[in-house]
């Protein structure tokens, strides 16, 4: 985690807000909160801070000294203990795996590695080694006993990096509420929890990138007491021979995602909630993206495609028509 710039924070804008920037979970993190009492102020960011820092040295995949590292490394040769804080985690991959219809899956870091998206590639991956990258994922083949963890298969590993932002902005926004602070804003990486509003409005104006066009803005939404996510290959892929390939792996080929959707934008009551949606609805696609939406009727879905946006009606009702006064 970077040092945290303080400027915005100890100088707020004339509406009073306060802006905690700093850099975290391999992107950059905005926290904008409405807090007159600076002491009130700086006590709600090192505690935000200090979460986020154990969270990451905990588990961050980078961080060899981390447990999903020892974990990892344990892989196909011993039991790893896990504490209660690690249980609860692991819990909430299997809900994920099994909400998402195996979709978002916590044990694709072989397929990770393959596709390593941060690094120069002269040549695609052969088809072997998606293969094999193939076989060792698969939560069903994760062993648990309370209190410890196995993963029977060298190469076998864990990454949480497909639900670890939303969990920790939701985590954020139950810190500002044990610090009574109605006004917030939180935003890792696209991943956005908006509650009250920004001085201006009863509501925070959010921005949506135009997945074609990252450097434009495709809408604007007003949004409080409500998560945002978006999902889309435009902000992390790598290019060969003038082909874009996205960071998001469909587990079900081991290839990055191409289904002709660009980006996938939802609004739900918790981060994590629109943060499963819009992964797994980017990975199904158009049709069978809106499927899956539809089991959840308290998910709002827009999916921007080769053939145009779409989405369900409901998502609508937060789009502001003058796109003058974004906030994020």
């Amino acid at each position: 985690m970077s040092a945290p710039d303080l400027s915005k924070f100890l100088n707020p804008n004339p509406q009073g807000v306060r802006e905690l920037e700093f850099r975290a979970l391999g992107t950059e993190c905005h926290v904008k909160i409405r807090l007159k009492p600076e002491r009130d102020a700086l006590q709600f960011a090192a505690d935000t801070l200090e979460w986020i820092k154990n969270f990451e040295e905990k588990y961050s995949r980078y961080l060899d000294t981390s447990l999903i590292s020892k974990i990892n490394a344990a892989a196909g040769q011993s039991w790893i203990e896990t504490d209660e804080d690690a249980e609860r985690l692991l819990n909430l991959a299997d809900e994920v795996f099994r909400k998402s219809e195996g979709i978002l899956d916590a044990t694709m870091l072989p397929l990770a590695r393959v596709w390593d998206w941060k690094k120069v590639h002269q040549e695609l991956p052969n088809e072997e080694d998606i293969q094999e990258a193939l076989r060792l994922t698969g939560w069903d083949k994760v062993e648990r006993r309370e209190g410890a963890i196995f993963l029977p298969e060298k190469g076998m590993g864990l990454d949480f990096g497909g639900f670890g932002k939303e969990l920790a902005v939701d985590a954020l926004i139950e810190i500002s509420r044990r610090h009574n602070i109605k006004d917030v804003l939180i935003d890792l990486g696209r991943d956005v929890f908006a509650s009250g509003g920004n001085g201006k409005h009863e509501f925070w104006h959010i921005g949506i990138e135009d997945g074609k066009n990252p450097e434009s803005c495709l809408a604007s939404l007003a949004i409080s007491d409500r998560a945002v996510s978006s999902s889309g290959s435009y902000a992390r892929h790598f290019m060969h021979e003038n082909k874009r390939y996205g960071h998001i792996i469909d587990p079900r080929s081991g290839w990055p995602t191409s289904n002709g959707v660009n980006s996938v934008t939802v609004i739900a009551k918790s981060c994590l909630e629109a943060g499963i949606h819009s992964t797994v609805c980017y990975i199904l696609g158009v049709d069978e993206g809106l499927r899956f939406a539809s089991n959840f009727p308290e998910v709002d879905v827009c999916i921007q495609s080769d053939q145009g946006t779409e989405g369900n009606p409901q998502f609508e009702r937060w789009l502001v028509k003058e796109d003058n006064d974004k906030e994020s």
